[in-house]
């Protein structure tokens, strides 16, 4: 089987080998409406990208995200901060057929980790993803050496997880229970953010 080859968000690609097959997911077509509701499409967006810069700035990761799950089979990173170059990804070509570089992972539970705290519906922190054999076998993990992760979930009021908030970092980082609260409150500042855009339109 040929690979499908996506540039990952937190540098590097990922090369897929096998048939992708996202986790079952009956919200799905309910949060591709909402997210249309709240004006969140698949294109970077430079608050989204702002707010991941001061997460990564929060917590002392390498890499962060403000990540939608745009439909049942993608993830698409709206916000995206890399701390190598000190700067917001920049992205002007628009979302087409093919998966944008930078911005775009599929929807797997073998590729990356935001899918897990979406199913979970809390945040996961993962201090070092070698010591959990769950997810040590990620992709990102061999592929671009992500190891170590921390996530939380973007609930709004009516109870659609739309997406995460996540940091990542090339080392394992003490995350500890700070960091935890960091991007749980983090998290709930963004929600509460875009339900006041959406109310002000």
């Amino acid at each position: 089987m040929a690979a499908t080859v996506y540039k990952s968000p937190f540098g590097g690609e990922i090369a897929v080998r096998h048939l992708l097959l996202p986790p079952e997911d009956p919200e799905a077509q309910a949060r591709a409406l909402r997210l249309r509701e709240l004006g969140i499409e698949d294109k970077p967006v430079p608050e989204f990208d702002d707010f991941a810069r001061e997460l990564a700035k929060r917590t002392g990761g390498c890499y962060a995200g403000v990540n939608f799950f745009i439909d049942e089979n993608r993830q698409y990173f709206a916000g995206l901060y890399s701390a190598a170059s000190d700067t917001t990804v920049e992205l002007e070509s628009p979302l087409l057929e093919d998966p944008v570089p930078g911005r775009v992972m599929p929807r797997d539970l073998d590729i990356g980790f935001c899918p897990h705290v979406v199913r979970r519906r809390k945040a996961l922190v993962l201090e070092d993803v070698r010591d959990y054999p769950r997810y040590a076998g990620n992709h990102v993990v061999d592929a671009i050496g992500i190891h170590s992760y921390l996530g939380a979930p973007l609930i709004d009021h009516t109870g659609m997880v739309l997406g995460t908030i996540c940091v990542v970092d090339q080392d394992p980082q003490p995350w500890g229970h700070k960091g935890l609260e960091t991007i749980k409150t983090m998290a709930a500042e963004l929600v509460e953010r875009i339900e006041r855009s959406e109310h002000g339109r």
